[in-house]
């Protein structure tokens, strides 16, 4: 038997009426715990709410000292209220002064009660308060009345979030809900952003939690649940979804926690205590967030965004996705924060608008990174829990140099890095008067520096960064925020906007290179263990030849008398490089055979990026016209370390030892043949990196457009000679990255060379 559940019911209509009442806070939360005890039959009712400096005061009672109201105050853990504040977890006792976290508070007058109910009050797995009833009685509270007072847990939740209660206390006590924070990340591309919180995922937020009719919403759950099962069992049953793998392994525990009975039934038993369907997904959601966030499981916690997004998608299945304002409009100083996204999905919110970019997870050679750092957006990664910790419009600053971000930030906090926003404005001019010097250093050794692009958007950073033309323009992008495949006559007229803005200076176009993490919307691939190493970039395109050839003949005919530089990405094997040059030859001959105008001078080229060209230099060297090494695939491949895993990011360096005795060898060979070699990976935009390969031997370097100055200035007051001798000296027998990176450390100190914070 459920009990009486026509009173939970009861009570949420006259808390909902006396939210209502044009009545100040505490009055308002004075008559909140005067209708709890009354409908609960309980002698006290208390509110606790967390503060920032992680007190939980008393807010409200009926029943304890009335003067210990603003005056009671307990740690987070202190106590029985502190206990369940720090667990999240209810405690349902008979005789509270014997439990061992009982905290004696004489100004209370509690030491008379015998029977203790507390339960957390939580918002999207916060706990922003305790709600607290007691009785003279001893005895333990019904499962029944357990629920009704988690449900009304839920309103206060909303009252506090609300704001309405700050300044109850007294000046200078904030809640803990707007409490300042300083989180720690990885720093994935430098730069400063100060702006207002934008959830990439829009939090749902209920508004009608009263339910008329039990059945009626036990209904819509069953529903909304069986709806959820079949897209989940569709999902497994796909042709195109490996039967083996981690990832199916992933997607059966998936299926697992979807038809959890546990979690059905305290859906179900939160319905029967008065909740609409979507109020009782979010208290279980909110409930089994809480308790996976303080667990010390790493299984458990990783399962916490599994949870988090059936309960979502079970939310918008109740509410037919009307909870959420996908295209509200976003402020002008948007940071965007996310657990992750997409490339083309960064893209979709402009880049007048994004001031920064937030991730829990990311690494700094995912693709979401590599747009943003070319964007010049400030992006910090795995920062945990960020989306948890923050609201829409909350103030925030990223700070890519240190890879740290101020939620909230106190005045002296923003007015610092305001200045420093002056500073970095003033040391930007500099780089710029730096942008018709040529880029030659200390000891007259010329050096070409390119800017990596592949936008529309990127072209007129080309001039404004001093950067001799582009090293690599990414044609994908153009793709990837497309609806639909581009055709040709779309892509000439990109392409030959890109070559009239470089006016002359030299334009390399790299092929389309989709797959693996790239995903195309209009482009159906099969799902695989391991992408990275799957069907992408030119196997994609040799298997495809049409979609290969449209964009050669694009690039054709954009680049009509004038200079077309096209190189291939992931080249394995050298047959590759010759079955592409092959299909770019038909090309050729079909504006031969049809009288169009050819380019005046064609240049070939190749990616490496996989390690078993190391191998086959000499054949590829005798074929191509030049090479541009992709440091974050080769470096990827040749660690056996996904650059998008978080938890290895950070294991293995591109200054490792092996890895640059590698890049050695392949400058070594393009000398030995006479065919350029340039690099356009991540590694030459960082100072410390274009040093090392410097002192390799590379005089070509194409990196993001903010990246041109800070390494033109470094190059500049660099004695390279002597470089190239003490670090051929300290390759020779260093082992770990951290040798390298401390050598180059030291001898720009040693010489007064500027690295820049966030450059190394």
């Amino acid at each position: 038997m459920r009990g009486n559940l026509a009173g939970p019911r009861i009570l949420l209509r006259r808390l909902r009426e006396t939210m209502a009442k044009p009545t100040d806070a505490q009055e308002r939360l004075n008559e909140i715990v005067r209708l709890i005890a009354a409908n609960m039959v309980a002698e006290v009712c208390s509110v606790y709410v967390l503060r920032s400096d992680n007190l939980l005061e008393l807010y409200a009672t009926e029943g304890l000292n009335p003067m210990a109201v603003h005056e009671t105050r307990l740690s987070v853990g202190e106590g029985l209220v502190g206990h369940i504040a720090s667990e999240a977890r209810i405690l349902n006792l008979s005789e509270p002064q014997e439990h061992p976290a009982f905290a004696y508070r004489p100004e209370t007058g509690e030491e008379i009660y015998h029977a203790f109910l507390g339960v957390p009050i939580l918002r999207s797995g916060r706990t922003l308060g305790v709600l607290v009833v007691q009785n003279k009685t001893q005895r333990l509270y019904s499962d029944e009345e357990v629920e009704a007072l988690q449900t009304t847990a839920m309103v206060l939740a909303e009252l506090i979030a609300s704001g309405e209660l700050k300044g109850l206390s007294g000046p200078g006590a904030d809640l803990d809900l707007v409490r300042p924070l300083r989180l720690e990340g990885l720093s994935m591309a430098e730069g400063l952003g100060l702006g207002r919180v934008v959830l990439h995922e829009p939090r749902i937020v209920v508004t009608n939690l009263i339910a008329e009719d039990a059945q009626a919403e036990e209904k819509r759950l069953e529903s909304a649940i069986e709806h959820l099962r079949l897209s989940v069992d569709d999902l497994l049953n796909r042709d195109d979804i490996s039967h083996v793998g981690e990832h199916r392994d992933i997607l059966e525990a998936y299926r697992m926690f979807a038809y959890d009975r546990g979690w059905v039934r305290r859906m179900q038993e939160a319905i029967h205590t008065g909740l609409t369907a979507e109020a009782a997904v979010e208290r279980v959601q909110s409930d089994t967030r809480a308790r996976l966030m303080r667990s010390t499981d790493p299984y458990l916690r990783d399962r916490l965004h599994d949870f988090d997004d059936l309960a979502n998608r079970l939310m918008r299945k109740l509410s037919g996705d009307k909870l959420t304002d996908k295209n509200g409009e976003k402020p002008t100083d948007a940071i965007i924060v996310a657990r992750n996204m997409g490339a083309a999905e960064l893209l979709d919110y402009g880049r007048d608008r994004v001031r920064g970019l937030v991730l829990e997870e990311g690494a700094p050679t995912s693709h979401v990174v590599i747009v943003a750092r070319a964007l010049g957006i400030p992006t910090v990664g795995q920062v945990a829990t960020a989306v948890a910790l923050c609201e829409d419009g909350d103030p925030i600053i990223v700070d890519g140099d240190t890879g740290h971000v101020h939620m909230r930030p106190p005045a002296d906090v923003e007015a610092s890095y305001v200045d420093q926003v002056k500073f970095r404005a003033h040391r930007q001019e500099q780089y710029r008067k730096l942008r018709d010097k040529p880029a030659v250093t200390q000891d007259g050794v010329p050096v070409d520096l390119y800017m990596n692009a592949g936008l529309l958007v990127d072209l007129p950073n080309m001039v404004g960064a001093g950067a001799k033309g582009i090293g690599l323009f990414r044609t994908e992008l153009q793709f990837m925020v497309a609806a639909s495949f581009p055709r040709m006559r779309e892509q000439e007229k990109v392409y030959r906007q890109v070559l009239d803005s470089a006016d002359g200076m030299p334009v390399t176009f790299r092929s389309l290179d989709v797959g693996g993490d790239k995903v195309l919307a209009f482009l159906r691939m099969a799902a695989e263990e391991n992408p990275a190493m799957g069907w992408r970039a030119i196997r994609l395109g040799l298997d495809r030849p049409g979609l290969l050839r449209t964009q050669m003949r694009a690039l054709l005919h954009a680049a009509a008398g004038r200079t077309l530089r096209l190189m291939f990405p992931m080249i394995t094997d050298v047959f590759e490089f010759d079955e592409a040059k092959g299909l770019f030859m038909r090309e050729v001959a079909h504006l031969e055979r049809h009288n169009y105008q050819k380019p005046e001078k064609i240049q070939l080229g190749a990616m490496l990026e996989v390690p078993s060209l190391l191998f086959q230099l000499d054949a590829l060297l005798d074929r191509a016209d030049f090479i541009s090494i992709g440091t974050n695939d080769l470096h990827q491949f040749m660690m056996a370390c996904d650059r998008g895993n978080t938890r290895l990011s950070g294991r293995y360096s591109s200054l490792s030892p092996s890895f640059l005795r590698a890049l050695k060898h392949i400058i070594t060979k393009g000398e030995e043949k006479g065919v350029p070699v340039t690099v356009c990976g991540e590694l030459a935009g960082r100072a410390t990196g274009a040093m090392a390969l410097l002192a390799l031997g590379y005089r070509h370097l194409s990196m993001a457009p903010s990246s041109v100055g800070p390494v033109k200035a470094m190059l500049l007051e660099l004695p390279l000679a002597q470089l190239e001798a003490e670090f051929t000296e300290m390759l020779a027998t260093a082992v770990h990255a951290d040798e390298v990176k401390r050598f180059l450390q030291d001898f720009a100190e040693r010489y007064d060379i500027h690295i820049p914070a966030g450059n190394l």
